[in-house]
């Protein structure tokens, strides 16, 4: 009877022992990252010094398919790894394992699991399927030492429980995705800490790897509120993003973090607001015309948006940036700030008759559809999706009753965005629901793709 006693408790013990040696060896994550035909981005943060071992098998047999190992720096402040899966089978569904061996180990233990689908092959050969996805901003974590004085900024971070149960093809993170405090952006190792430590909250954990996660910045996990290209540390801040995303690409030769993305029939122009941006005071006119110093994306990347919206054949073209767009009552930055830039866009757009174009921003904290009208033109519509956790920013003053707002689509509390795209080909309907923290839909609107081409 004694021994019978004894054994569970061991048992429980060693058990335990390894399952707190695993947590210790896995910072946060596994992450799924760009996933395509017959590739998959995982991500994982392991303590410095580790080495991490993926392991992928068919969910339909269990064979192997993928196997590869790293290990990390010891001196290394963190370490984030990117495993990308290769030579996969199209509309093929994958188990993984993450194992980790840590400093001084010699048996690695599994740290993390997941499933994850690659996608299917339709051009060509089907309509284009249904799908959904699901967007969001401003995630703040509260950390009491580092925050400012008062009531604590940080919400109910249990919305992540809710949109981990979501049945979404793919999460877009559309800046403030993290929040660098005072303490933070003003040195290297401060920006590469928030990323670090907001990422290993654990209510996170079932979130990231219940779906691609895809990222643009805005100000705040780029560096301090409305900062631009005069940040002097930008180039960690982008080094710290892209070691904390796994996107498909960023930017070109080395410089800012755009880069445009598929997911089925849509095509995804992801913005980057920050890193050529002139400051937010600098004056939008001189002498009753556009400012041309005044930019927000600059001359390089719009000219990239321009030619990949030409390239784009999708029904629904998102522009995904981190600032509103089009509304023309915000009292903070937005595009038409940036005159030169806005009008620029606007004349492109009407003389080459680009179709299926809405924008997709953040920032606000609130969340609501902008209408914008144009002459002889179909409209344009920005789709402001915010926060996710942060404070609420409620509309004020002329915003109150802003007449460019579509009706029943202000959101005055944490949520986050699922938008759906079904229908025929040629009928492609885009449904958007803005969801709160215990998944209730708050607000809805619904448009076709038919409504966004000119006559």
């Amino acid at each position: 009877m004694v021994r019978f006693r004894l054994f569970p408790s061991i048992f429980t013990f060693l058990l335990l022992f390894l399952i707190n040696t695993a947590d210790a060896q896995l910072v946060s994550g596994p992450m799924l990252g760009h996933t395509e035909l017959r590739t998959a981005k995982i991500w994982v943060e392991l303590v410095p010094g580790s080495t991490a071992t993926i392991v992928v098998k068919s969910t339909k047999d269990g064979k192997e398919v993928f196997k590869t190992s790293e290990t990390t720096g010891k001196s290394s402040w963190y370490a984030p790894v990117t495993f990308d899966v290769v030579g996969l089978d199209m509309n093929t569904s994958y188990d993984y394992e993450v194992l980790v061996t840590g400093v001084g180990e010699k048996k690695p233990v599994v740290a993390g699991k997941g499933t994850f689908t690659t996608s299917e092959l339709w051009q060509w050969r089907k309509p284009a399927p249904d799908f959904s996805f699901l967007a969001g901003s401003c995630a703040y974590f509260n950390e009491p030492q580092y925050d400012r004085p008062g009531k604590p900024y940080g919400g109910d971070s249990s919305i992540f429980e809710t949109m981990a149960k979501e049945k979404a093809g793919f999460m877009l993170w559309l800046g403030d995705n993290w929040y660098l405090r005072e303490p933070d952006y003003f040195s290297k190792w401060g920006i590469w800490y928030r990323a670090h430590r907001d990422r290993s909250m654990p209510i996170l954990k079932d979130f990231l790897k219940a779906m691609p996660q895809y990222a643009i910045w805005d100000d705040h996990d780029y560096g301090s509120n409305d900062a631009d290209k005069s940040f002097s540390l930008k180039e960690e801040s982008r080094k710290v993003f892209t070691n904390y995303w796994a996107n498909a690409a960023y930017g070109f030769n080395g410089e800012g973090i755009y880069s445009r993305m598929s997911q089925n029939d849509c095509d995804f122009f992801l913005m980057d607001d920050r890193t050529y941006r002139s400051s937010d005071d600098m004056t939008p006119t001189v002498y009753g015309k556009p400012n041309p110093n005044k930019r927000m994306w600059g001359p390089t990347q719009m000219e990239w948006l321009k030619n990949a919206l030409l390239n784009s054949k999708a029904p629904f073209k998102f522009i995904v940036t981190g600032s509103q767009t089009l509304n023309p009552a915000s009292p903070f930055d937005c595009l038409q700030d940036y005159p030169v830039e806005f009008e620029e866009l606007m004349a492109f757009l009407d003389a080459e008759n680009i179709s299926g174009v809405v924008f997709l921003t953040g920032d606000r904290h609130h969340s609501e559809v902008i209408k914008y009208a144009r002459k002889d033109k179909y409209p344009l519509f920005d789709i402001t999706s915010s926060p996710l956790t942060s404070g609420i920013g409620r509309v004020f003053g002329t915003e109150k009753d802003n007449p460019a707002r579509i009706a029943n689509t202000l959101v005055e509390a944490q949520n986050y965005t699922r938008i759906t795209i079904s229908g025929k080909t040629g009928e492609r309907i885009m449904k958007v629901e803005f969801v709160s923290i215990k998944g209730e839909v708050m607000g809805t609107w619904s448009i076709s793709e038919k409504e966004l081409k000119n006559k």
